[in-house]
């Protein structure tokens, strides 16, 4: 039987959330104090530096306590990292090695992965966190705000939210290796017999990226019942994924073809204090002097959440910092990567917006609905898939060196 099926017309409450699909989801990070992340690596071992050498009071107080945690708070390793697990209150090592973060939408930069520095860490996301994994992020839902309901990323996302709203994180493998896809059981078969074609666990949050829209129950994904709409959508989707990735999981780094690239055409100033767009040169302002060019309108204007993303990135930046505090130990001066991480987060939003003005429109397009998919015994899932796995093919260390106990 071919089921019910329904238009984009209908109640939204029988169209599928990415719950539904994806099960297993996890809460944004906490990180409790703001200096454990900066958007280069000599930041952060120049505040961890401060940090040891600094006497009993000045440490506390730059280590900003939290109820979650203090100097003297006990806690494992974060599994998959080699760094101390005695008390802060008397560390002295040297500096855990940064490792890349997601800081948001399109935002990349690095963290400290010390469990004694995180107040919420979600340990359950380190363990599947590999060079096959992928991160579908919920972007929070804000009433009639622009932007996406659904980014990925291969590096360890925080979920935060620009409006402050923040959606859920949805590893797409529950094990490391790319084992075990976090998609509900039955759901790949089902929707290979609907559509008479090959449907691989990685096409589904390829349709998301392109089919997801921010709903007060969550993120909202309509199912096609046209194999041939299914099919367009995946390989938009797949475009779309792969210029969020920027080259990781052994893709290309996005570009844009000859003529359209970015390039610095007049020098950014040393400590450039805001950011403007020249609608008529397509030239991104860049402080006092400072000129980047072609930039093309879809990327300044680019938001998630209802926020542009490159005002952001270039706040997060440039926001001065009070003194006296980890957070005030910043460059003296624009670092030239940043330049090189600008000029690739305008290829990103260029291109991320010309693929969003490809989207089908499913106005009429008949989908399958939740009434089906549980009909056909797809929902509701299990509760062990809402559920992380268990991953015992690793040693962790516990407080005070001790092995962790799974």
């Amino acid at each position: 039987m071919r089921g019910v099926v329904t238009s984009m017309r209908a109640v939204t409450d029988d169209v599928p959330l990415l719950d539904d699909l994806m099960p297993w989801s996890v809460a944004p990070l906490r990180l409790g104090r703001p200096w454990v992340v900066a958007p280069d690596v000599r930041t952060l071992r120049a505040r961890w530096d401060a940090l040891v050498s600094a006497g009993d009071g000045e440490r506390e107080a730059l280590f900003r306590p939290t109820r979650a945690r203090t100097l003297t708070s006990s806690v494992a390793a974060l599994p998959g990292q080699r760094t101390g697990t005695a008390r802060l209150a008397r560390e002295a090592g040297p500096c855990p090695r940064p490792v890349r973060l997601a800081h948001g939408p399109y935002d990349e930069q690095w963290l400290l992965p010390d469990h004694r520095l995180l107040d919420a860490a979600r340990p359950e996301l380190w363990r599947v966190a590999d060079e096959r994994q992928l991160f579908a992020v919920e972007q929070g839902y804000v009433p009639q705000a622009a932007g996406p309901g659904l980014l990925v990323t291969a590096a360890l996302p925080d979920g935060r939210s620009p409006a402050g709203r923040p959606g859920r994180i949805r590893p797409l493998y529950r094990r490391p290796g790319g084992r075990e896809p976090n998609v509900t059981p039955g759901l790949v078969e089902l929707l290979r017999g609907r559509y008479g074609t090959g449907v691989d666990p990685e096409d589904l949050p390829a349709w998301a990226l392109v089919a997801a829209r921010p709903s007060p129950a969550g993120c909202a994904v309509p199912l096609p019942d046209d194999p041939a709409v299914w099919a367009a959508g995946v390989a938009l989707g797949r475009r779309m994924r792969d210029v969020q990735l920027r080259g990781a999981r052994g893709g290309e780094r996005p570009r844009l073809p000859g003529g359209r690239r970015p390039y610095v055409r007049a020098a950014l100033p040393a400590r450039p204090e805001g950011l403007a767009y020249d609608v008529d040169g397509e030239a991104l302002l860049v402080g006092d002097g400072g000129r980047i060019s072609p930039v093309p309108a879809g990327a300044w204007e680019y938001r998630v959440g209802g926020v542009r993303v490159l005002e952001l990135w270039f706040e997060r930046r440039t926001a001065p910092a009070e003194p006296g505090t980890l957070e005030a130990i910043r460059p003296a001066a624009w670092p030239r990567e940043w330049t090189s991480e600008l000029l690739e987060l305008i290829t990103v939003l260029a291109l991320q917006a010309q693929l969003e003005a490809d989207r089908p429109d499913l106005s009429g397009t008949a989908l399958l609905t939740r009434a089906e998919l549980r009909a056909a015994g797809v929902l509701p899932p299990p509760g062990t898939a809402r559920r992380p796995a268990s991953v015992l093919d690793q040693e962790e260390e516990g407080p005070e060196g001790q092995l962790a106990l799974l």
